[in-house]
């Protein structure tokens, strides 16, 4: 659950609100939530490591991880994903203390008391102000899973589903792919490696990769 809501201004809520607590502005309120657990970080971590090298090898955008606001719009919600991804094209937007509008990828990672403010209240927020593209990765126990939503020309999410070889393919960051396999294997694989497979390194330096990293 939220540990604390306390009623202020957008302006009030950057100048009080702590840098390192996850804290966001909905409705007029700061609302701080409970710390994640070290699966949540270890998922994060992975994908982080990998969306950033990838942006960092393609040259597609930023890649910035929580915690960090993304300000919806000028009245609206100032979330702060997981992990967010800003295109090349709208990189002017990041601000030192928040991206101001939407990002064109949100990810979040589920935790207990997340549910549904990850399923219900920031997917409705994102489909309206513009995600274009919305991860939601479950990483609790008994309920692993991964679903990504596309917003079409309508401004609605859509459901986009891995192809055959059970790869996910991004739209927002062209050439990206992902396994949803990878979020739930026991230890996660190394995220080098996996950076390895998508840019398409021949199989033995992954495998060099693979034994050189912890």
């Amino acid at each position: 659950m939220s540990v604390t809501r306390s009623r202020l201004t957008f302006e009030q809520f950057l100048a009080q609100c702590p840098d390192q607590r996850i804290v966001e502005w909905v409705g007029g309120e700061a609302v701080e939530h409970v710390p994640p657990v070290t699966r949540h970080q270890q998922v994060l971590g992975f994908l982080h490591s990998l969306l950033l090298a990838f942006a960092q090898w393609s040259g597609q955008g930023e890649v910035i991880v929580a915690p960090f606001l993304m300000r919806l719009s000028l009245e609206g919600p100032a979330r702060e994903p997981d992990i967010l991804f800003v295109a090349r094209d709208s990189l002017a937007r990041i601000l030192p203390d928040r991206l101001e509008g939407p990002a064109d990828l949100a990810v979040e990672i589920v935790s207990d008391d997340s549910v549904a403010r990850d399923r219900a209240e920031k997917f409705y927020e994102y489909q309206e102000f513009g995600v274009r593209e919305y991860w939601l990765i479950d990483p609790r126990p008994r309920r692993q899973r991964a679903d990504f939503w596309v917003r079409n020309a309508a401004g609605i999410y859509t459901p986009a589903a891995d192809d055959a070889a059970g790869v996910y393919r991004s739209t927002v960051l062209p050439g990206f792919w992902l396994r949803p396999t990878w979020l739930s294997a026991e230890p996660l694989p190394s995220s080098l490696a996996a950076f390895g497979e998508i840019a398409g390194l021949p199989p033995e330096v992954i495998r060099a990769i693979s034994r050189r990293q912890p």
